[in-house]
C-alpha cells in the first residue's frame, strides 16, 4: 500500500513538473501576428439608393508571424465581404471589400467580424451611412 501511494505521489510531481517546463518554452519563442486597421469604422455618409456600395478596409501585419484570415461574417446578408485567403507577411498590408446593398432606404449600421489568427482574436469593424431615394 505505501509503495502504490508513493509510485502515485512521484507520478503527479512529474506531470507538475513536466507541464510547467513546456509551458515556459513555449512562451519565449511563441511569435504572433498582429491585425492594425487604418480605421475600424467607415462612414458612407448620406448616399442616394442603388449608388456603389463598395468600400474597402485596408490593414497592416505589425506582427513577426504570417497573418491568415480564416472567416469574415457580416451582421446581415445585405453586407458581402471579399478578402485573400493567402498568408499576409509581416510588415505587409492587405484588404478587406465591402460591399454594401443600397436598394434598402434609411439609416444603417452593419458590423464585419474578422476572424484570424492574429493577437487578440476577432476583430469587429463597422459600415454606416443613411441611404436616400435617387432623385
Amino acid at each position: 500500500m505505501k509503495r502504490t501511494v508513493n509510485t502515485i505521489l512521484i507520478l503527479i510531481l512529474s506531470v507538475g513538473l513536466f507541464n510547467a517546463t513546456s509551458n515556459n518554452t513555449v512562451s519565449k519563442g511563441n511569435k504572433m501576428a498582429v491585425i492594425k486597421f487604418e480605421t475600424e469604422v467607415i462612414d458612407y455618409g448620406t448616399i442616394e439608393q442603388h449608388s456603389d456600395g463598395a468600400r474597402l478596409f485596408t490593414f497592416t501585419n505589425e506582427g513577426d508571424a504570417p497573418l491568415l484570415i480564416t472567416n469574415v461574417k457580416t451582421s446581415c446578408g445585405c453586407t458581402v465581404p471579399s478578402y485573400s485567403k493567402a498568408p499576409i507577411l509581416p510588415g505587409k498590408t492587405g484588404e478587406l471589400n465591402i460591399k454594401y446593398d443600397t436598394k434598402r432606404l434609411g439609416a444603417f449600421t452593419k458590423t464585419i467580424t474578422v476572424i484570424s489568427n492574429a493577437e487578440g482574436g476577432n476583430k469587429i469593424l463597422k459600415i454606416k451611412g443613411n441611404i436616400v431615394a435617387s432623385k
